[in-house]
């Protein structure tokens, strides 16, 4: 057993982030069922790594685990350097905590997890690892180069990746305008039943929606955007994560806004 990444690993998910091990200096899973099977207890963490000594070591990332940037870097196709200095310049790297510099020679940005949904936006080379990914962590390797941690520390807060969206691609951000009015409950069914096939905007136009259901607490409308959801190739067990994500978002801002009123003079 590899004595380094087995406490690494029983580190991480002793501040609660879920771990799996991946297969040795790659990014592939060594378990059946990937991130799904990540865990904190000790034992199982322990287990792994007397069968698989030299086994790389995964974060599930989303609440529990953590929100993290990732930055890559691709040589001669480009870098996400310049879009990581304009989120520094917006203060929206601030709450940050652990930063681990990649094998590829990028970054790795740990916040607060989240039930955000991973997001992409490649043309900045920047990626968001939240609800429904991992990522490598110390010391872990790819093609015998190590994750390094370059700063430990607790983050104080998380990404809002719409904003990273809106910062760094307004005219993205722009289109949303043709979404329909949340107070529009009926258009919100035949608007998620239009998305296109692309995995992200489906499952983010269906958080988008559902939220606005949930927020306006229409039972009956929700149900009804599961429907539409299905019709899009969405499957069942991500359409149900999303539905009760969206619910307890809708929760928490229910929630921030009553306090909010008790607290005003």
């Amino acid at each position: 057993m590899n004595p380094r990444a087995t406490d690494r690993a029983l580190a991480y998910a002793a501040v609660g982030w879920p771990v799996f091990p991946c297969k040795p200096g790659v990014k592939e899973p060594a378990t059946s069922h990937g991130f799904c099977d990540a865990t904190t207890d000790p034992d199982k963490i322990a287990w792994w790594w007397r069968r698989q000594p030299e086994a790389n070591v995964a974060i599930a990332t989303g609440y529990p685990g953590p929100d993290v940037l990732d930055v890559d870097q691709h040589g001669a196709a480009g870098n996400g350097f310049t879009a990581l200095n304009q989120l520094k310049t917006a203060g929206l790297l601030e709450p940050a905590g652990t930063i681990v510099s990649t094998p590829s020679g990028g970054l790795h940005a740990y916040f607060t997890g989240s039930e955000q949904a991973s997001g992409r936006l490649p043309r900045h080379h920047v990626d968001l690892r939240a609800r429904g990914g991992y990522v490598l962590a110390p010391p872990s390797r790819v093609s015998g180069k190590p994750y390094l941690l370059r700063r430990d520390e607790a983050a104080t807060g998380g990404l809002d990746w719409s904003r990273v969206v809106g910062l760094l691609e307004p005219e993205r951000a722009f289109a949303y305008v043709s979404r329909p009015l949340s107070s529009d409950l009926s258009r919100l069914v035949a608007w998620t039943a239009a998305l296109g096939p692309d995995s992200h905007n489906r499952n983010d136009g269906l958080f988008w929606a559902a939220c606005r259901a949930a927020e306006a607490g229409d039972g009956a409308v929700l149900a009804e955007l599961a429907i539409a959801a299905r019709a899009t190739g969405l499957a069942d067990q991500e359409i149900r994560r999303t539905i009760a994500s969206a619910r307890r978002t809708a929760a928490r801002r229910h929630s921030q806004r009553q306090t909010d009123r008790e607290g005003a003079p």
